[in-house]
């Protein structure tokens, strides 16, 4: 049996005295290993923390002590296979800026294709469309006129445009009341009969007339009298087709259409159409045509014949005219300039293929032009056409027109009229014009003889290229 009060022996009692004194040294130095434990990772961690913090200033430090390389905008640095030099380039004109400089004196009566402008700050340098033959002809034709005594116009514009380009190949002329100005250009010029080619057009369009319809007037040809709008038919009737009174610019029959088939909003729709009461979006400044009509029976007859002195047009828009009908029914806005450089030879302006904007349609363009060579071979301008089918040149086009007269509104001008078109009867080649004369009191050449005159000489020069180009083929 145990007993458990017995008392432990000497050397049991030594034993447990030196254990327990290792204990008691062991103790502290393990407290001060983990105490030196946990300080070392409370250092590593506050060192940790402030490099971190500091991490934006050390590199910006370390940037700023280095060689830094040159660096571009996004926007200018190179695209893979570009080269990586830029060279300085002239900003491009549009075609306001080109209207802002280019005055429209400077681009008639030259005899050049090409002409400086002076900008703000430096010289551009403009080649032109114009046909330098052609101006010369027009402009020594016109030194001509200058030194008459009689039948020297007051005014006179003369413009010659290709219809399936739009570029002017002529434009001359003058004004004595205005010598600086720029008579193409402006629009303050009565349309007279050429409005015809508008009431024509709509008339043939939504009613479906065709150049053989039956019409019928009573009185005079070219009056124009409240009684001649009515619908009467006599013994005084006159029976004519609708190309019969195109041709012949009959005033009471387009008097009639205007006012008794045709409403004003639809005669007001061609007429925009065609480009009435619009800006042209051209490289130069021209005045196309305005035109007004009211709820007034008689205003829409004298609008719709062009038997009034409101409704006006530049000659550069009557070449307009004639262009969209040779052209099947697409209007074209005239250009002049061909490109332009500056004085470091660099193109900071180059034309751009022609906008067109559908007039009327190829049916309706057909029939007007129908009846705008029945103008020329049994109308108003076969007098000066005459001759025409027997000549060498003449002989192989297909020419149309209309021709109108109407005084200015002090009755000091008479004003004279013509637009038309030529093409060649077998090719492509064609020309659109316009002329107006502005007789004072004798009456000189005609606008239709200025016309034969400019077909003749452009197809016959365009006629001998191409002969010599034949031959050396």
């Amino acid at each position: 049996m145990f007993n458990y009060n017995r008392q432990p022996g000497w050397r049991e009692f030594q034993s447990e005295l030196r254990l327990t004194s290792r204990r008691k040294k062991r103790l502290p130095r393990l407290i001060k290993f983990f105490s030196l434990v946990l300080i070392t990772a409370g250092i590593i961690v506050a060192i940790d923390i402030v490099s971190l913090e500091s991490l934006p200033e050390i590199v910006a430090t370390v940037k700023n002590h280095l060689p830094m390389e040159k660096t571009q905008p996004a926007d200018l640095i190179d695209s893979p296979g570009e080269k990586s030099e830029k060279t300085t380039q002239q900003t491009p004109m549009t075609k306001q800026d080109l209207r802002a400089l280019l005055n429209p004196s400077l681009i008639f009566n030259t005899e050049t294709s090409k002409i400086m402008i002076q900008g703000t700050t430096e010289k551009f340098f403009v080649e032109t469309s114009l046909d330098p033959s052609l101006q010369r002809l027009l402009t020594r034709n016109l030194d001509e006129l200058k030194t008459l005594t009689r039948g020297k116009p007051q005014r006179i514009g003369l413009v010659a445009m290709e219809p399936f380009s739009g570029k002017i190949v002529a434009m001359a002329g003058f004004d004595l009341g205005n010598p600086s100005a720029n008579p193409c250009t402006m629009d303050d010029y009565p349309a007279a009969s050429i409005f015809k080619i508008v009431t024509a057009s709509a008339v043939v369009e939504t009613i479906g007339y065709s150049p053989e319809t039956p019409l019928y007037f009573n009185g005079g040809k070219y009056t124009l009298y409240k009684r001649q709008l009515k619908e009467t038919q006599n013994r005084y009737t006159t029976r004519v087709t609708l190309a019969k009174a195109f041709a012949e610019s009959i005033n009471p029959i387009f008097g009639k259409i205007a006012a008794t088939r045709l409403d004003p909003e639809t005669l007001t729709l061609y007429a925009r159409a065609f480009g009435f009461n619009q800006a042209m979006d051209s490289d130069f400044s021209f005045d196309s045509g305005k035109m007004l009509i009211t709820d007034s029976t008689y205003q829409q007859a004298e609008v719709g014949c062009g038997f009034n002195k409101t409704t006006t047009i530049s000659p550069m828009f009557g070449a307009m005219l004639s262009s969209t009908i040779v052209n099947q029914g697409n209007r074209i806005v005239p250009s002049v300039v061909e490109r332009v450089t500056d004085t470091k030879g660099t193109v900071v302006y180059a034309s751009a293929p022609p906008h067109t904007q559908r007039a009327v349609n190829s049916k309706t363009a057909r029939a007007v032009r129908t009846m705008m060579s029945r103008t020329i071979t049994q109308g108003t301008a076969r007098k000066a056409f005459r001759g025409a089918q027997r000549d060498s040149t003449l002989s192989k086009l297909e020419i149309g027109g209309k021709t109108g007269s109407i005084n200015s509104r002090d009755n000091t001008i008479r004003y004279d009229w013509f637009t038309g078109f030529a093409k060649e009867k077998n090719g492509e080649k064609a020309l659109a014009l316009a002329v107006v004369v502005g007789h004072r009191k004798y009456i000189g050449t005609r606008a239709s003889t200025y016309g034969k005159m400019i077909f003749k000489h452009y197809f016959n020069a365009y006629f001998a290229s191409n002969k010599t180009t034949a031959n050396r083929g």
